[in-house]
Order: C-alpha cells, then structure tokens, then sequence
C-alpha cells in the first residue's frame, strides 16, 4: 500500500513538473480579471507576452525591481499602478497605498529607496476634494518613507471610463550593499520568515465594499518596510537570500516564485503562520485561504540556515533539524525589533525535493500542495 501511494506520489510529482516546463502560452482570445489577479494567469501574461517582447538581462529575473550599475552606483527602479475600490478604506486610501507598494518594491530588492513618480488617470467627473485627500495621503507617505515625489502625468478620460482614479508610480533607489538578493538564490537548508501577520489588506478591501454582509474589526496593513529591511541588513547582513512583500496573490504566490526560481522545495508549517483572528474568521466565511490574500505591509524573508544542506538543517535528513536557529532567530529577532515586525515570525524551511513545489504541513498532520493562486476568486485588491 506504501509503495503504491508512494509511487501515485512521483506520478503526480513529475505531471506537476512536466506542465511548469512547457512554454508559457496565453490560450484566452482576450483579457480576462484572472490574468490581473497575481496568479498563474499573471504569470502566463507576463512570460508569453511581456517577456517575450521585452526579454533582456534586467527584465529577465522577474523581480520586483531591475537593478543596475549607472555612473559608479547601483540603483533599483520599479513601476507599479493601483487600481483600488474603494478609493478609501480603513487604514489607508489609494494614495498611501502607491506610494508604500513602491517603497516596498525598491526596499526588498535591497535598496534604499529615493525618488518616486506619480502618474495620475482620473474620471471626468471625480471629486476634486477627494484628489486633494488622496494627494495629501501621498505627502504623508512620502514623509514618512523618507522619499520625494519629483515628476509625474496627469490624464483625464470621459465620464465611466474609469473608477473615479488610478494612480502608477515608479521609483528609483540606492543599492549601498554588495549582497544580491533574489528568488533564485534560496537553497536547502534555508529558513523562512513573515514579519507580521498576513493577509489584512485584503481581507480589509473586500470587507470595504459592503457586499458581504460580514462585519469584522479589520484594517489595511499598507506601511513602508524600508525601515524594517535596513533593520534586518543591520542584523544580518549578507546571510539574507531573498526578500518579497507579499502583495497580488499573497504569500502563496511568494513562496511558489522562490521555489520555482531556486529549483527547491519550501516547506511550511501551517500553525507557524501568523493570521489574526478577525482575519481567519473572515476567510473562513468566504471560503478562502489567507495564504492567497494580498498584503501590503508584510515581506517573505528567506535566511540562510546552519544546515549542510540536506534540507532539515542536522545534517540526517530526518527534518527535524535547526535550520530555524542561529542566523534565523537573528533575523527574527531583528524584524520584531522594529514596530512593524512585532508579529514576524519563523514559518518554515527550504529543502531540496520535491524541487520547484510549496509545501503545507497541516494543523492535522497531513502534508498538502500549495499551488500558485487559479482563476481570479478574489475582487481587486490593489
């Protein structure tokens, strides 16, 4: 019985590896909310087509931002737009939210983010009140990120072209440490971090809107984490493989971009993960999993462990080794150092097989696959 459920096992194993192989192809005629959603219709868009138009050694990594040497620095620069409804939500509005998601994007590729641009489409129509909130929004974020807003475009398109405003920004930061960090660089052995509980954004958007009829005491998480990245360098420096916020398809999505890149397997404790109760509650009523739900606020950090590389960190294999000590609890207590690492926590390890999969151990024991986010079951988030 062993040997046959072990065999079924490497059948599916080797199915799953054979589909991620083949070359990435857009099958639908037409866009669809799923290929904007984070997930494996995402993926596909950018590979078959973006990639494939674009293709260059900067693109190429796929990584939050490209990172280049230009007149004697290394810089990062990222782009990103926000298409949010509501405009408003608890904890934060679009504007604060632009300006954090490419903070965020500059401060996980290592750098230390500078200048920013913002590029506004707004609705014939939009309140003008509501542009001075969201642009006052900016300044604060701006401020308390220790950036500036130097350029940018304004559009206006007719009445019901638009949800009243979208808002791009992009953003260019200074890389003052050598060590790469990347998707690609994890490896057996390998411990991963959250720095706070996940999936609050959201949760806190889809509650927003007032369709669900489910009342829970729950608020965006959108914050800058440059802060917190220079706090975890400080700590450990060069032993930090990869950061990630976790944004479009949650940390789900993270941990099967660092497992695919790395040619690993990440495996996650499930009750390691933190999740607050008023987000776990709201989840479960709308029969989803936090691991898909986007946050705006928290990062995917993968450490070196003090393993041999046999994935369990003792050297025997048998997984119950400390890959979770040493450099991890570091890192660990680095993050929960800063305000906005309080919650952060140790939720899993990297090991060698199955390569290119994520891993959940339950709270009941079993072990299940965790695949990249299908289709688009969530409302726009972001």
């Amino acid at each position: 019985m062993t040997e046959t459920r072990a065999t079924r096992e490497e059948q599916v194993l080797e199915r799953i590896d054979r589909a991620r192989q083949r070359k990435a192809r857009v099958r639908e005629e037409h866009i669809t909310m799923a290929h904007g959603a984070g997930g494996k219709a995402t993926q596909t868009l950018i590979e078959a087509v973006f990639l494939d138009a674009f293709r260059n050694p900067l693109l190429e990594p796929l990584e939050d931002g490209a990172v280049f040497a230009a007149g004697g620095a290394r810089l990062a620069f990222t782009t990103d737009s926000y298409v949010v409804s509501p405009l408003f939500f608890p904890g934060g509005d679009i504007g604060d939210l632009a300006v954090n998601g490419t903070v965020n994007d500059l401060a996980v590729c290592g750098a230390r983010p500078l200048y920013l641009s913002a590029g506004f489409v707004l609705e014939e129509g939009f309140p003008v009140e509501d542009l001075r909130r969201i642009s006052a929004s900016m300044a604060r974020a701006a401020a308390a990120a220790e950036v500036s807003i130097v350029t940018g475009d304004t559009k206006v398109v007719q009445r019901g072209k638009a949800d009243g405003c979208y808002v791009t920004t992009a953003g260019v930061g200074l890389l003052e440490r050598d060590a790469p960090l990347g998707v690609a660089h994890a490896r057996p052995g390998d411990a991963v971090l959250v720095s706070g509980p996940i999936g609050e954004h959201g949760v806190t958007i889809m509650l927003a809107r007032g369709e669900l009829d489910i009342e829970a005491d729950v608020t965006s998480d959108t914050a800058p984490l440059n802060g917190l990245v220079t706090a975890l360098l400080a700590a450990v420096g060069g032993k930090v493989r990869c950061l990630r916020d976790a944004t479009r398809g949650g940390v789900a999505t993270i941990l099967n971009e660092i497992a695919r890149a790395s040619g690993v397997a990440v495996v996650v404790e499930e009750d390691a993960v933190p999740v607050r109760p008023a987000v776990r509650g709201a989840c479960e009523l709308l029969g989803i999993d936090p691991l898909y739900v986007a946050c705006e606020g928290r990062m995917v950090v993968v450490v070196a462990g003090d393993g041999d590389g046999d994935g369990d960190g003792d050297g025997d294999g048998d997984g119950d080794g400390d890959a979770e000590g040493g450099v991890a609890d570091a890192a660990l207590a680095a993050l929960r150092s800063h305000p906005l690492g309080e919650g952060a926590a140790i939720i899993g390890r990297v090991q060698d097989d199955p390569p290119g999969l994520v891993l959940l151990k339950t709270a009941f024991g079993g072990t299940r696959i965790v695949d990249v986010l299908v289709g688009d079951p969530l409302p726009r988030i972001c």
